[in-house]
């Protein structure tokens, strides 16, 4: 049986690891067998767990285990064929030692080889419940968009230049004064696609592994947070929930009185850009939220109010499901494009579009939902939208 799989991302200093840490307390607490993954390259895991970690799974408290991938240590495992033959060819174009090692590995691949782990303790059988403590949300894109990428690398360009390669090594050796690629380098890059194909195969088995946003109630945040919505459901990926994180009580005075009336108008942009997804709110507590005891508030200020205690999601586990369904799907032609909006309970009449740069404003009634449109839309106006079924359907012109 798969394993439950929740990622959590969100941006920097919003409280992400927090978040994922009270989660995976909470579940371990009831009984499930809980493992947390780090993969973010700066962790702060184990200092939300008051405990050394390292890449190796380290329990932590009954049912729950944890780790922080070291990520030059799957460096070393997936990329270290082509990491040599890379440091050969820049060694004798003149580049130092150090120039050169830095070189052979892209930006963004410690993080992506960190989260290759997750397949080896996905298919391990030993774990209910699986909660990645992701990247900030800009990395964690890129690494969700590098397996689609391999698999067209792996059926198109792996075999041609293979190919290539036999055919013109000879000729190559005489007139290039360079190591060319050895079978060791094709077969890590073969090796490293593949096991990208299968983890996206993991990530996007919406039954099993959902996305969690966490954000602060703060206008940019929220912003980068909507993107990243966008971006979710365009590659496919199921986001079941969003974390509002740090919000000030009701009865917060003086000095943060002002604070709290800005939080709660971001609130409200918060529950209208992402609905029909869960807005879990936590509020701003007066200690940090450091060691299990705390985790365990937090989960309990997360898991316990609304929507668990009294809401549309109540009785439900914090390793449930909590949103079943991809509310944007974005379809291009060679002249327009297409996209798809979840919009339930409301009549055809009452919906209103409006274009705003990457912005679409949708009125339904007094209702006003603000959709971040990818950047592959930026050169497309709207020009028409139909309603029929719950579903928002706006269709785009390119530009000429």
């Amino acid at each position: 049986m798969s394993a439950r799989t929740i990622l959590y991302t969100g941006k920097g200093g919003v409280g992400k690891t927090s978040v994922a840490g009270a989660t995976a307390v909470r579940i371990a607490a009831g009984g499930r067998r809980t493992l947390i993954l780090s993969t973010d390259p700066a962790h702060s895991l184990s200092d939300s767990l008051q405990t050394t970690l390292g890449s190796q799974p380290t329990r932590v408290a009954a049912n729950l285990h944890a780790a922080e991938i070291d990520a030059q240590d799957e460096l070393s495992g997936h990329w270290g064929g082509v990491q040599a033959w890379l440091g050969r060819v820049f060694a004798q174009r003149g580049l130092d030692r150090i120039s050169a090692e830095e070189l052979t590995v892209p930006p963004g691949f410690d993080e992506l080889f960190a989260l290759l782990r997750l397949r080896e303790h996905h298919d391990s059988g030993e774990w209910d419940v699986i909660v990645i403590d992701c990247a900030p949300t800009g990395e964690t894109l890129r690494l969700l968009s590098f397996p689609e990428a391999a698999r067209w690398w792996l059926e198109k360009i792996v075999p041609l230049q293979r190919a290539i390669i036999a055919t013109a090594a000879p000729f190559a050796r005489t007139v290039l004064d360079l190591p060319l690629p050895t079978d060791a380098v094709f077969a890590d890059l073969q090796r490293l696609s593949a096991n990208l194909i299968a983890m996206d195969a993991i990530l996007r088995d919406s039954d099993h592994t959902t996305i969690r946003l966490v954000m602060a109630p703060d206008r940019m945040v929220i912003g980068e947070a909507m993107r990243t919505f966008t971006y979710l459901n365009l590659y496919g990926y199921l986001t079941d929930a969003v974390v509002v994180n740090k919000v000030f009580p009701a009865d917060v005075g003086g000095y943060f009185a002002g604070w709290r009336a800005h939080q709660q108008e971001q609130l409200a942009l918060v529950r209208s850009a992402f609905s029909p997804v869960p807005v879990l709110e936590v509020p701003y507590l007066d200690r940090e939220v450091v060691g299990r005891e705390m985790l365990g508030i937090l989960g309990s200020e997360l898991f316990d109010g609304e929507p668990f205690g009294a809401g549309p999601l109540a009785g439900a586990s914090p390793d449930a499901i909590l949103h079943a369904e991809i509310t944007q799907t974005v379809t291009t032609t060679a002249d327009g494009a297409t996209l798809r909006l979840t919009i339930p309970f409301v009549e055809k009449a009452d919906i209103g579009l409006k274009q705003v740069g990457l912005e679409l404003i949708v009125t339904a009634g007094k209702q006003r939902r603000t959709v971040m449109l990818p950047p592959t839309l930026a050169a497309y106006t709207a020009v028409s939208g139909t309603y029929e079924d719950g579903a928002l359907e706006v269709s785009f012109k390119r530009e000429r």
